[in-house]
């Protein structure tokens, strides 16, 4: 069997929508999603690279994996990541060293 290439390829992991729908190939993401969005919003440059890496790994043959970072960062723009300085998890340094035993 070939190995699926162009929009009918499918992403590595699926890419959860707001509404519950989860975009499975390249080609979902084009026509369900992209293509439906309004012309002002498609305007903002987390679309505009969104779009570019889906077209980069459709013409080029590129990893999968770049087209669902650029959409997930474009989904994902109004969310505001804050720094939590009340968190406790352990730090992965924190291991002992075969002389410290």
């Amino acid at each position: 069997m070939a190995a699926e290439r162009g929009w009918q390829r499918k992403f590595e992991e699926l890419i959860p929508l707001p509404d519950g729908l989860k975009l499975v190939t390249l080609r979902d993401a084009a026509t369900h999603h992209i293509t439906a969005l309004p012309k002002t919003e498609a305007a903002f440059p987390e679309w505009q690279a969104a779009i570019e890496a889906l077209m980069l790994v459709v013409e080029r043959n590129g990893p999968t994996m770049l087209a669902r970072i650029g959409v997930m960062r474009a989904l994902d723009r109004h969310v505001e990541r804050v720094f939590n300085p009340d968190r406790t998890d352990t730090q992965w340094g924190k291991r002992k060293l075969k002389r410290d035993q």
